[in-house]
């Protein structure tokens, strides 16, 4: 009996430290996000709800943030509760509502593509649409 504990007790080992975080790993990955999300200038309080007949473009930043770039050039930007998984790759939502508004907390899915099949993914909460213009950068 112990000897068949000793036996499986490096692979229990190994299973704990696949599951470890990778702090390389996360801090490769926010790098990226942050390089997708460009620096805005916020322009006012956050808003419970837009209205969805006024999206022009909604544009994914990362797995927690969503740019919703409006007709006539307003850009709100919505914070999720929480990390979204896998939305900063599929880097596209789909979501369904009844009324022509998006409002906290609507759930957002991400939209997954597998070989052209299209399904949704993880569900995530809306947070406030914060209004912002895009910060001017200077080329050096």
């Amino acid at each position: 009996m112990t000897t068949r504990f000793l036996a499986l007790a490096p692979f229990s080992l190994f299973a704990i430290a696949a599951c470890a975080p990778d702090p390389a790993a996360d801090a490769a990955r926010a790098q990226a996000e942050g390089a997708r999300t460009p620096a805005v200038t916020v322009l006012g309080p956050g808003e419970s709800c837009i209205n969805r007949s006024q999206v022009r473009n909604t544009v994914v930043r990362s797995d927690r943030v969503i740019d919703f770039e409006m007709l006539g050039g307003k850009v709100y930007r919505n914070t999720l509760r929480d990390r979204c998984p896998g939305l900063g790759f599929e880097r596209s939502i789909t979501y369904e509502t009844s009324i022509d508004q998006l409002c906290r907390p609507q759930i957002v899915y991400v939209l997954q593509n597998f070989g052209g099949n299209f399904q949704r993914g993880a569900g995530c909460s809306l947070g406030d649409f914060v209004p912002v213009s895009y910060a001017k950068t200077s080329k050096g």
